[in-house]
């Protein structure tokens, strides 16, 4: 059952705001994972088996050797999770 109140409404809005933000999709899509974890640990949202598979898959996405950047693919394939993650959390 999906998550409703406040609390899960405004974790919602905070993750899709920082997906849309301006600046690199990597670095924003850092930034929104911590902000669900925090959801997820204050129990605002609900993990779910779809959410834990997305996560993992953005987790390997955004992984980096030391000193290498991301972009490109890895870029492309954080927005592509990104966006799916977004419209499971309605579920979440």
């Amino acid at each position: 059952m999906p998550s409703t109140g406040p609390r899960a409404d405004a974790a919602r809005t905070r993750f899709r705001e920082r997906m849309d933000a301006k600046g690199h999709t990597v670095d924003n899509a850092r930034e929104a994972v911590a902000g669900l974890e925090s959801a997820f640990a204050e129990s605002a949202l609900n993990r779910t088996p779809v959410l834990e598979a997305m996560l993992a898959d953005l987790a390997v996405a955004l992984e980096q050797d030391e000193g290498q950047k991301l972009g490109g693919k890895s870029a492309e394939a954080a927005r592509f999770i990104l966006r799916a993650i977004s419209r499971e959390l309605d579920n979440a």
